[in-house]
């Protein structure tokens, strides 16, 4: 492939990087994937979404066999083989990683595994490693147009670097078994996560937070659901707490963490198993070249791009977690497409942050799209916003299932048809969120009439109908609820 020229080199083999790959091959643009890992699907697939989701599933069982008593079920738990469990996740991950492959592979997409670089006038360099190549080589391509998806990595704490029993996220999913305790720090979708898996399959766990609540930049009252039913089911929280240090045990079989609070200054200890630092993710833009090649960063080390993924170089484009906005799969998957469609000539619209969904894969689930009631009040274009919320246990299947619930939406007028009132955010705690979340996100992407969004009939007795509800309460003639 020695000077080969193409339409668009695409530097990055994750969501981002193979959504822009599909979309462009599908217009009729040629296209070339370089990922340095072995496996394509980046984080998402081999170290994030996938793995995380098949063992919370796995948890959730484990979960489910233990609340059956409460509906008069005798059952037991005799044990976990950890070893078919973490067959059962990998399995999950190459059958995934596998079809991806494949797909790439059907729409005519080369990928090239190796490391790449951007080395002048739209020259990509790539080194191929020497399983690949014997004695390594490097191929060198051309494009019209380059995509920058370099994707991110697990943040550390400050002074504390990964090695030992303090962790990431990606070492949290590789562990041989679940650890008997586990600190966790931070209070975004990964601690949750992890807080609530472990938690459900017996890890003492403590989690670590600086503010009131879990997911404190989200929904409020939802968030606070959230956090006390995790209490609940004996996660021990520690509020506006802030670490102090980290050290092994003298065993070196554990760790011992020292704290304090805001309310009691005095430096706490936890001896625990396993630390995992799940405070954020940092972009991987500290690539010299990135800076050769003139591509400008923000404050955060983020790219700077404008709404359709466009640099501050001409035809060189970034896309997914290297660029400001929720560092989502899904909307890099959107964000992939654009830039695609863009190359390509057509005139798509760009991604709508206020459209993108968050899940938290939490027991139970959280999710939420749009606004809060404070970005509606801080938003010049809206009017007479209003928040509605829906007592949950009024919902049969949420009775059922013995899970604490939370319904909010928040609607309101825009100024250009301040007459009809519309769906502006919704925000939920229930089981299943994750799914019913979609049918928000369709109300709130299309602005759809409040009044026309309660017409909408919902089944009975199901989950969703609790959001049938709320939108009937919302638009002023509630059925079930006062």
């Amino acid at each position: 492939m020695h000077n080969t020229h193409v339409d668009i080199a695409i530097i990055g083999g994750g969501p981002g990087g193979y959504a822009t790959a599909l979309r462009a091959s599908e217009l009729g643009l040629s296209v070339v994937l370089i990922n340095r890992e072995e496996r394509l699907g980046g984080t998402c697939l081999n170290r994030g979404c996938i793995p995380s989701k098949a063992l919370i599933a796995a948890s959730r069982a484990i979960g489910n066999v233990s609340d059956a008593k409460r509906m008069g079920i005798n059952a037991s738990i005799e044990g976990i083989d950890f070893a078919k469990l973490n067959d059962f996740k990998n399995k999950t991950v190459s059958t995934m990683t596998d079809g991806l492959a494949s797909l790439l592979a059907s729409r005519k997409v080369t990928v090239i595994n190796g490391e790449a670089s951007i080395v002048e006038n739209h020259h990509v360099r790539i080194q191929i490693d020497e399983t690949q190549i014997e004695g390594g080589a490097f191929v060198e391509i051309t494009a019209d147009n380059i995509v920058v998806a370099t994707g991110s990595r697990p943040r550390p704490l400050p002074g504390h670097r990964f090695e030992g029993p303090l962790i990431d996220s990606t070492q949290a999913l590789n562990q041989p078994r679940f650890p008997e305790s586990a600190v966790i720090v931070g209070a975004g979708a990964v601690a949750v996560e992890f807080a609530s898996m472990w938690n459900a399959s017996g890890t003492d766990v403590t989690l670590l937070i600086r503010h009131e609540r879990v997911l404190s930049h989200l929904h409020r009252r939802t968030s606070m659901a959230l956090t006390r039913s995790l209490a609940k089911n004996g996660v021990n929280i520690v509020t506006h707490s802030h670490i102090t240090d980290i050290k092994n045990t003298p065993d070196k079989t554990g760790a011992i963490v020292g704290y304090s609070t805001e309310k009691d200054k005095t430096r706490r200890q936890l001896h625990a198993d396993v630390v995992l630092a799940a405070i954020g993710r940092d972009p991987n833009t500290d690539a010299g070249w990135l800076s050769d090649a003139g591509i400008e960063l923000d404050e955060y080390g983020m790219v700077k791009t404008d709404d359709f993924g466009r640099t501050t170089q001409p035809g060189i484009w970034a896309v997914g977690d290297i660029t400001q906005g929720p560092a989502l799969a899904y909307r890099a998957f959107e964000q992939g497409i654009v830039i695609a469609e863009s190359i390509a000539g057509r005139n798509p619209q760009p991604v709508d942050d206020n459209t993108v969904p968050e899940v938290v894969f939490s027991t139970p689930e959280f999710a939420c799209v749009g606004m809060t009631m404070e970005q509606a009040k801080a938003n010049p274009d809206i009017i007479e916003p209003k928040e509605t919320a829906y007592p949950m246990m009024g919902n049969a299947r949420v009775l059922m299932s013995g899970e604490a619930a939370s319904m909010s939406i928040i609607s309101g007028s825009y100024s250009d048809k301040p007459e009809t009132p519309v769906v502006l955010g919704v925000h939920m705690l229930a089981p299943d969120a994750g799914d019913l979340i979609a049918e928000a996100e369709q109300l709130v992407g299309n602005r759809v009439p409040l009044s026309d969004a309660a017409r909408l009939i919902h089944p009975h007795p199901t989950f969703s109908e609790a959001f049938g509800e709320a939108l009937l309460k919302a638009d002023g003639r509630p059925l079930h609820t006062r």
